[in-house]
């Protein structure tokens, strides 16, 4: 199966919106407990399209399979040049690659922007991506023990960045 990286468009929110509302439930790649709806993301869209912040989708055939997109860090002007970017796969495509090739395509959007340092906040227990971003270049620069809270257990919180 041929993937292919690319802008996401308001078609592909529904199921943007479905890989989203699993990992919600089942995960603790999101530390909310809250599924969304599909105007959240609408609004969501919109936003990072305002800002110039890419939102990308890997597809096959069949799809969308998963999606990535970076933000802003803090919104204080001093952090203009560092973004914070998430990935999230659909559970059946998970191991197949496509967080890297999505992270990749991140990684460039934010150099062709011009951007300093690109973050992930990542839970500590999630070693399949702290390994996916070390491989990338990105390295720990904080850990935050038990400042989250989901599934009725602490969980800690790790930052990795990768300067651009």
């Amino acid at each position: 199966m041929s993937i292919t990286v690319r802008d996401a468009t308001e078609s592909d929110l529904p199921r943007i919106l479905e890989i989203l509302n699993e990992a919600i439930a089942n995960t603790t790649a999101v530390w909310s407990w809250t599924p969304l709806d599909l105007a959240n993301r609408q609004a969501w869209l919109a936003a990072r399209r305002q800002r110039g912040f890419p939102v990308l989708v890997a597809t096959d055939e069949s799809g969308v399979l998963g999606y990535a997109s970076y933000g802003p860090f803090r919104d204080w002007d001093g952090y203009a040049q560092t973004v914070e970017h998430s990935v999230y796969i659909d559970v059946a495509a998970r191991g197949r690659g496509l967080g890297r090739s999505l992270l990749q395509a991140l990684i460039a959007r934010a150099q062709e922007a011009g951007l300093h340092v690109m973050i992930g906040g990542i839970d500590a227990s999630n070693t399949v991506s702290i390994r996916l971003h070390e491989s990338l270049g990105f390295t720990e620069s904080a850990r935050m023990p038990q400042v989250g809270r989901k599934f009725d257990r602490w969980l800690d919180l790790v930052f990795l960045q990768k300067q651009l």
